[in-house]
This record gives structure tokens, sequence and C-alpha cells, in this order.
């Protein structure tokens, strides 16, 4: 099996409750509790491969190890935005043999300098890139724009599902994302149709 190309990121769930009652009935502005949904997406296929739910405080990086580990097959390259610019992020993409496309952010600098004596860092290999050839050229030289595969993927869930949970505890609200995450996925391969080479 060659090796596949991963992209990650991250969506909100609002959980059907009290507070949701509330505004619907009486229009009162009450603070709701939100999940968040990690995903780790084929980008070839489009189907979800890992999966992480978590509270809203935690953040998109503090998964990103995680959706890697949940990922048995090896992967080539791994995509995603601005929230994972961190080196944790690229050491973890780096033990899975993984090529990390990564926008690092607007005012990076360089931590290696070209006439240090360790291997260039991918962070830094990318911040030349993007200074030499611009952000834009960067991302479509490395592939970057197909990571919104996982926001379509995001936008397919919360429409067929609703984007809402109504289980009360964490637990339960995890099973019911992964379930959605399962049916999802036998949705995409059912309406997919086989292709053959035929010979004329």
């Amino acid at each position: 099996m060659k090796p596949f190309r991963k992209v990650v990121d991250s969506t909100g769930v609002k959980v059907y409750g009290e507070g949701e009652w509330k505004t619907r009935v009486h229009g009162i502005s009450k603070r709701r509790t939100w999940r968040k949904l990690h995903l780790g997406v084929n980008e070839a296929t489009g189907e979800i491969v890992s999966g992480v739910v978590s509270t809203n405080d935690l953040s998109d990086d503090q998964v990103f190890s995680d959706l890697l580990d949940g990922v048995d097959g090896e992967i080539g390259q791994v995509s995603g935005d601005g929230a994972y610019d961190k080196y944790k992020c690229y050491e973890k993409a780096r033990q899975r043999g993984a090529k990390a496309t990564i926008p690092p952010r607007k005012n990076a600098v360089i931590g290696q300098h070209g006439n240090c004596k360790y291997t260039p860092h991918p962070r830094d290999e990318n911040l030349r890139r993007i200074r030499k050839v611009g952000r834009q050229k960067w991302k479509r030289e490395c592939g970057y724009h197909r990571r919104s595969l996982s926001e379509t993927t995001m936008f397919r869930l919360k429409v067929i599902f609703g984007g809402k949970l109504r289980r009360r505890k964490f637990d339960a609200q995890a099973v019911e994302l992964f379930i959605q995450c399962t049916m999802l996925n036998l949705m995409i391969q059912t309406g997919k149709p086989k292709s053959y080479k035929v010979e004329i």
C-alpha cells in the first residue's frame, strides 16, 4: 500500500441542551456548550481515517499527534492550517515519515540559519521557499489547497447529521460523533462508482 496524503482540521459541534431550548423558546442569550471534532481525512478518497473529540478549550496542535497515531498506514504528506504551526507538529510528522505542509505564521522567523551544522528544519525550508516564491505559489507547489477537502468533509457531516449533539455526557457525545463519521464513510464508499479499464 503506497503512502497517502492526509489533511487535518477541526470544527465545533453544538451540544443541544437547556441553553439551546431557552434560546429557542424565550430568546434568551445563554452560553452554549461546544465540543470540537478533529479529523484526519484521506486526500484522495475523502474518507475519514482518524478522529478525536475534545472540549472546546483544547487547541488543534494538542491533538495533532493523536490524529497521526490513529492511522496504521504510511503517510506521505500531512496538510493543516496555521493552527498546526508548532515545532512539535513538524516533529510528529517527521517521526511518521510524512512531509508537513503547514503554512508558517506571517511573522514567522527562521529558527536554524543556513550555516547551522544541523539538518535544515522542515518549517524553515517552507519559510525559505515562501520568501522566495511567495505564499500563494508555495501553496500551489505543495498542494496545500487540497486541505480544503477536510472542510468539505466537515460540511457534509454537519449537513447530513445536523451539526448538533444530543447526548449529555462527554463519552456518549464522542461515541455519537464517531458513529456519524463511520456512517459518512459508508456513504462515501457506497456513492462512488467502481471504474475499470476496458481494452478497445
